[in-house]
């Protein structure tokens, strides 16, 4: 097969194509437009309006959080502050039972001493009564009951020196005490032995008695005048028969100086 020659492409160009690349070319030798750059506020004007919303979100997006830690940060202070609360209320609680275990104590104590305080006083009264009783002991001597038969009966006993003489006594009948010193009492046995009187009579009414009680039935008397002589005796006698029941005793208590009949 022939091939003839290529057609020219030139040749099939048409006159309207010619026409609009000089047109074309003719309009691209006309001077360029002056370019003005777009103001601030026309680029704020001109700005993407998908902007605004990202922004804003974004803000949403930091305040949310910021108030999330807000109230992290708040929940974690209260949650300390009721720790530490729930610690002092337990701290205060074991010091009010300790408290109270002390105050116990202490009232356990204040009995204990109360109660020593007067166990040390009854001791030391017992103490003060012991001491008296050691400086000053006290003695019975007769409190054995005895019988006077008639008037011509006596019954007699010394005073010791340098004690109290506590004498008491009491009869079935009426009797007779006397104290008497040695002298009055050696008188009224001359009395009795010479006939002037029974021993009733003679033992009260010879010399000067310290003392006299005539027909009665008790007697009670402390006698000082031996406490610093030697020198008396008691004396009992009835007009008839009696049953004496004495309780005579003696308490050490030594005089100074001389007392009674020795002065």
């Amino acid at each position: 097969m022939e091939h003839g020659p290529a057609p020219d492409k030139r040749d099939n160009m048409s006159p309207n194509s010619v026409d609009q690349v000089t047109e074309t070319g003719q309009a691209s030798i006309a001077p360029p437009e002056t370019y003005t750059p777009p103001t601030q506020a026309a680029r704020l004007l001109r700005r993407p309006t998908g902007w605004k919303p990202m922004f804003h979100g974004l803000q949403r997006r930091r305040w949310t959080a910021a108030l999330a830690a807000a109230l992290l940060i708040a929940a974690i202070g209260v949650g300390i502050l009721y720790a530490d609360d729930s610690n002092n209320q337990a701290t205060i609680r074991s010091l009010q039972t300790q408290n109270e275990s002390l105050t116990g104590r202490n009232q356990i104590l204040l009995d204990q001493l109360k109660t020593t305080q007067t166990n040390l006083t009854a001791t030391l009264g017992e103490l003060a009564t012991t001491k008296a009783e050691l400086e000053h002991p006290h003695l019975v001597l007769w409190n054995f009951p005895q019988q006077i038969k008639d008037a011509s009966w006596y019954l007699a006993g010394g005073i010791p020196d340098t004690f109290t003489y506590h004498l008491q006594a009491t009869s079935t009948g009426q009797m007779s005490v006397s104290i008497l010193t040695l002298e009055d009492f050696a008188k009224a046995l001359q009395c009795v032995d010479f006939g002037t009187g029974n021993t009733n009579y003679c033992m009260h009414h010879s010399g000067t008695p310290a003392n006299s009680w005539l027909r009665v039935t008790s007697v009670n008397y402390d006698f000082h005048g031996a406490e610093g002589c030697a020198d008396y005796v008691v004396v009992f006698t009835a007009a008839s028969a009696v049953t004496v029941t004495p309780n005579v005793s003696v308490t050490y208590n030594p005089a100074t100086t001389l007392t009674g009949a020795c002065v």
